[in-house]
């Protein structure tokens, strides 16, 4: 998926202090395209997958959403999920994780150096999510 690796090439050199950026596919758990600047293990790229569908489709997060569909009277299986962006850091890194808009089963992973202002990564990174997925 050479065209994936473009867009999120231009998004890891946009969104400051990006060392990595992930494409990943919920439903079949794969992940799609991912690049970087820095080296990682092979094994947490191998896991960033299944860590991504915990993070927002694990037994507790479905059951959350769940209860707040039908607080508000949506149809539990209307494709609306209420988890969108997940924010982690880590000792050294910001973790940024937002869910596809036009394919939700989709997530696009960003990671930054923990040095990088919050606001702007979140920001950078919200405008780069349709770039990224035009490409799929």
């Amino acid at each position: 998926m050479s065209s994936l690796e473009d867009p999120l090439q231009k998004a890891v050199v946009s969104i400051p202090e990006c060392v990595a950026a992930g494409y990943v596919d919920l439903t079949t758990g794969m992940l799609l395209g991912i690049r970087t600047v820095d080296s990682h293990p092979q094994e947490v790229l191998e896991l960033l997958s299944a860590a991504t569908s915990d993070l927002f489709q694990g037994t507790n997060v479905v059951m959350i959403e769940n209860l707040f569909k039908k607080a508000r009277g949506l149809p539990p299986d209307g494709g609306y999920h209420y988890f969108q962006e997940m924010v982690i850091t880590s000792d050294n890194l910001l973790h940024i994780f937002l869910r596809g808009r036009a394919h939700t089963d989709h997530v696009v992973v960003f990671v930054c150096r923990r040095s990088a202002n919050l606001g702007m990564v979140i920001m950078k990174a919200r405008a780069a999510l349709p770039d990224v997925e035009a490409a799929v």
